[in-house]
Formats: C-alpha cells, sequence, structure tokens
C-alpha cells in the first residue's frame, strides 16, 4: 500500500514537472554557457573575444567568403555590414553620451519642488502662531524673574551678572 501511494506520487510529481517545463514556451529553454567569452561593447576592450553575430545568415555568410578577397573590390555598404557582423557600435556611438542626467535632474527638483509645498502647507495649516513666550519682553522678563531669583549663581545666567553695578559682567 505504502509502495503503490508512493509511485503514484512519484508519477504525479514527473507529469507536473514536464507540464510546468512545456508550459511557458515550445519547449525546454537551453540554458546559457558562462565560462564561454561573451560579446561586450566597451571603449577599454577595443576588440571583444567574439563577434557580434554569431549565427550567420546566408547573405552574410556570401559576405564574409567575398571578404577572403580583395576588400578594395568591397562597395562601403559591405565594408559597414562586415563591420557590424563583427560590431555591434563604432566608437562615436559608445562614446555619445546619454540624456539619463536630465531625468535625474528633473526628479530632484521635482522631489525639492513637493517638500517645499508640503513645508508650506504644514506652516499654514499645521503650525499655529509663534507662541507669544518667543516675544523679546518675555524673554526680557523671564531673564530678570532669573537674576532676581539668583538662579544658578556658580556657572549659570546669575554668575554673568554683576548685581552691584546691574548689569552684565565684561
Amino acid at each position: 500500500m505504502l509502495a503503490s501511494r508512493v509511485f503514484s506520487l512519484v508519477g504525479r510529481r514527473s507529469i507536473c514537472t514536464s507540464l510546468c517545463l512545456r508550459a511557458h514556451g515550445h519547449g525546454v529553454v537551453k540554458a546559457d554557457d558562462y565560462a564561454l567569452p561573451a560579446y561586450v561593447d566597451r571603449r577599454d576592450v577595443p576588440l571583444p573575444e567574439v563577434a557580434f553575430v554569431r549565427d550567420l545568415s546566408a547573405q552574410q555568410r556570401a559576405l564574409k567568403e567575398k571578404e577572403k578577397a580583395s576588400w578594395s573590390a568591397l562597395s562601403a555598404e559591405e565594408k559597414v555590414e562586415l563591420y557590424r557582423i563583427k560590431f555591434n557600435e563604432t566608437y562615436a556611438e559608445m562614446k555619445k553620451g546619454t540624456n539619463e542626467w536630465k531625468t535625474i535632474l528633473g526628479g530632484v527638483l521635482f522631489f525639492l519642488g513637493l517638500s517645499g509645498f508640503v513645508l508650506i502647507w504644514q506652516k499654514h495649516f499645521m503650525y499655529g502662531a509663534i507662541p507669544h513666550t518667543f516675544s523679546e519682553e518675555w524673554v526680557s522678563a523671564q531673564t530678570k524673574r532669573m537674576l532676581d531669583m539668583r538662579v544658578n549663581p556658580v556657572g549659570g545666567v546669575s554668575a554673568q551678572w554683576d548685581f552691584d553695578k546691574n548689569e552684565w559682567k565684561k
């Protein structure tokens, strides 16, 4: 009984696995071998290890055969096509800058503006008026009260006040 249960689960798993492999395409996808060299366009590596086009069409193969003869017999278009078989981009195309800095600058300025609007909105709708205890009269009255009470006479406010002359020590 246990053996039949195990065999049914194993059989069901193999069916599910094969269905999953066939479900997302036309069969099993060939995995890339990362041990082989890959094509890359870089200015510091002028000659990549492999050509850009690996699988040549019939027209490209004929052009490669024509390449083995004299290059003066090739037209300018054929020379460009041969270049494009070997390389994807020219040096001018590789050196051309991208416009990504505009997107980044726009995003930064957008979020700076948005945060500015949030601060203005908070100041207008969330924060109340400045408390009356920040006024000059209140601060001077509070300082006078602290001096009258002789608060912290060793190293604080009262230590800086000359009580005989009624002025701050110099």
